[in-house]
């Protein structure tokens, strides 16, 4: 069985105002069968803390196109995108590259 991971999970680019405008989330993953992934991540994010237009930020089981993801400050696409598994204190960042104009 997995352990309980503390990871910070961070909103930018305008992502923040669907989580109540709360820019940074220290956050404690339940211990669980499976490691964490971002995959995993997703689903507990949409269900404990998205807060309004979840069809802003998810799309099927993934980000929608134009939210870049980085852990760590590295691009998610390097890290294996939903596989990635979450270590703890791993830092998490989605940033909205959608704007209205």
């Amino acid at each position: 069985m997995a352990a309980p991971l503390s990871v910070e999970v961070e909103f930018g680019g305008g992502a923040e105002l669907l989580f109540d405008g709360i820019k940074k989330h220290q956050v404690t993953l339940p211990g669980q069968e499976e490691p964490w992934d971002i995959r995993n991540l997703l689903v507990w994010i949409k269900k404990n803390l998205l807060k309004e237009r979840p069809e802003l930020f998810i799309q099927g089981d993934s980000v929608r196109p134009g939210i870049l993801v980085l852990v760590n400050d590295a691009d998610w696409e390097l890290l294996g995108e939903l596989d990635y598994q979450l270590q703890d204190q791993d830092n998490i960042l989605f940033i909205s590259t959608l704007h209205g104009g």
